[in-house]
């Protein structure tokens, strides 16, 4: 399976919503989804994605900004890959690439917020090499 990694064209975003769709459980409609992905598009937002061939099957959000504790760094943000590839090795070859991409834009650090409700992320960020910094508050205005 040629399996290939890259940073997919802003004009080209929409077609990530049905896989950001799965991992947030449609609490959103597309056209939701569409606005505000035309709005992120335009700030210090990048997206990874992977392909099998012409089908894309994971992706994950890059947002890009400097911190006061950790200096350039990048939030992964949606990582998703499609239920029938996972087990593979594909999200810690997503996430070598990912390495390898951000240190070219000068990047220092990574950081990132993962559901409570989803373990199986938490054991993968362990094994990445990420220790819990603190904890993430979401407050609806």
């Amino acid at each position: 399976m040629p399996i290939i990694y890259k940073i997919l064209e802003k004009e080209k975003i929409n077609l990530v919503i049905p896989l950001v769709q799965k991992l947030n459980g449609n609490k959103v409609t597309d056209e939701v989804m569409e606005s505000r992905f035309a709005e992120m598009i335009t700030q210090n937002y990048e997206c990874a994605v992977i392909y099998d061939n012409a089908t894309l099957i994971g992706v994950c959000g890059l947002w890009f900004c400097t911190r006061h504790y950790s200096g350039k760094s990048v939030e992964p943000d949606h990582v998703f890959i499609d239920e029938e590839y996972r087990n593979k090795g594909l999200g810690k070859q997503f996430f070598k690439w990912i390495y390898s991409y951000v240190k070219t834009k000068n990047c220092e650090a990574m950081e990132l917020n993962t559901y409570v409700n989803n373990p199986p992320s938490h054991k993968f960020y362990f094994n990445e090499g990420f220790e819990i910094l603190g904890y993430h508050f979401l407050k609806k205005l």
